[in-house]
């Protein structure tokens, strides 16, 4: 299947357009053309054999082994079932793949305008399958994740209403779920939930997850009107990541500092980017002070947090055993309304956060300048294990000999 973006993904991937068009005159001709662009684009990533994000020294080895947690994944695994068992033949021919489809890769953090996907839609759910799928998201997350998701989702109602002429692409029953492989507390698999500014991806193998890449955003980041007044979206990882970077001496921001100012979409992560390869910038957590590792610690544990325990305490032990690899850098001012770009980078997890320019807000906001209006945010597990993949690959290779 072949998809497209929208101009607002096309500025993520820093191709220069101008992002305002699509959202103040409708989606002009000019945008097919960009379709076919993105569509080809995304053929060539996928034609590319998983890596997985890495340094320029290459994959690093060895640290994703395959063992017992003691963290069963039987409420995901029975959420799962219960959700494909309401599903139509029809429905469940486009949400079910193989556990090692490409369709893993096939995710993009843009609106439904220019972009098709697969899956099965809330949209088009009976309230029984709705209610399945919301448990199956449920299961997965931490109630702190499942409420960032639908304040997410519901982004999507506030952008509706500032763009009516978009009601058609714009609406937070616009997320797609799918199934990768058959629910299972012993074999792989996994599922996927797909939409405008909300991508979760969840690779499952016995009592292991990884829930990785993640997409996590939204505009308007605080909505401050219409039906979804106070509806806010990634405040704490906002404001964690600056009380940080405040908490720094001016010896430790200058280390830490890519770029003084920030003037433009920074995030070099999002999709297409499975291959990315990426050095460490920026100040090491080697030269943090334990205040200020234990305040790094806790903007990870913002993110990471998202998952349900025992797994997102599980993923918090990995990141601390490489705490001393982790290098923490930025983009942007620091005063207290700082517009900003924040990079955490360590051997097993990457997270950015970004101040984006406006899209949908463009008349909230200057264009072209970014805001604290747009958030986006990506986590990904480095080293090869986004979608579980090294997982995956020691399972086959130790139980199937492949």
């Amino acid at each position: 299947m072949r998809r497209g973006m929208t101009l607002a993904g096309i500025a993520m991937l820093g191709v220069a357009v101008t992002t305002a068009s699509a959202w103040s005159q409708g989606f002009p001709a000019g945008v097919f053309s960009v379709k076919q662009r993105f569509a080809d684009m995304e053929e060539r990533a996928l034609a590319e054999p998983f890596i997985g994000v890495r340094t320029s020294q290459g994959l690093r080895e060895g640290l994703f082994p395959v063992h017992r947690t003691g963290a069963s994944t039987g409420a995901i695994v029975e959420a799962a079932d219960s959700f494909l068992a309401t599903l139509s033949p029809t429905q469940l021919m486009r949400t079910q793949f193989h556990n090692q489809a490409a369709e893993w890769r096939r995710w993009l953090n843009v609106d439904n305008g220019i972009y098709a996907r697969q899956g099965t839609p809330l949209a088009e759910m009976s309230e029984t399958q709705r209610d399945a799928a919301m448990t199956l998201l449920a299961a997965t997350l931490s109630a702190r994740g499942l409420e960032q998701s639908q304040a997410i989702m519901l982004t999507d109602q506030a952008l509706k209403e500032l763009n009516p002429d978009m009601a058609d692409f714009l609406d937070p029953d616009l997320y797609y779920f799918t199934v990768m492989g058959e629910p299972s507390e012993t074999e792989p698999w996994g599922w996927q939930l797909d939409g405008h500014h909300l991508v979760i991806n969840a690779f499952i193998l016995g009592d292991q997850m990884v829930m990785t890449p993640t997409f996590w955003g939204g505009e308007p980041a605080v909505s401050r009107q219409g039906s979804t007044d106070g509806n806010a979206v990634l405040q704490s990882q906002q404001d964690l990541g600056l009380a940080l970077m405040q908490s720094l001496s001016p010896e430790q921001q200058e280390m830490a500092l890519l770029e003084a100012e920030k003037t433009h979409d920074s995030m070099v992560a999002g999709a297409y980017q499975d291959n990315l390869v990426l050095d460490p910038a920026g100040l090491s957590a080697s030269d943090m002070t334990l205040s200020q590792r234990e305040a790094l610690a806790a903007v990870i544990e913002s993110y990471v947090g998202a998952m349900r325990e025992p797994h997102a305490a599980i993923r918090m032990e990995s990141v601390r055993e490489h705490l001393d690899e982790t290098t923490f850098a930025w983009i942007g001012s620091t005063d207290e309304d700082a517009i900003f770009y924040y990079r955490i980078l360590s051997p097993v997890i990457l997270i950015e956060f970004d101040h984006q320019v406006p899209v949908g807000t463009t008349s909230l906001h200057q264009r072209g300048v970014p805001t604290r209006d747009h958030i986006h945010t990506v986590v990904r597990t480095p080293n090869g294990n986004d979608y579980g993949r090294d997982l995956l690959r020691q399972h086959l290779e130790q139980a199937h000999g492949q």
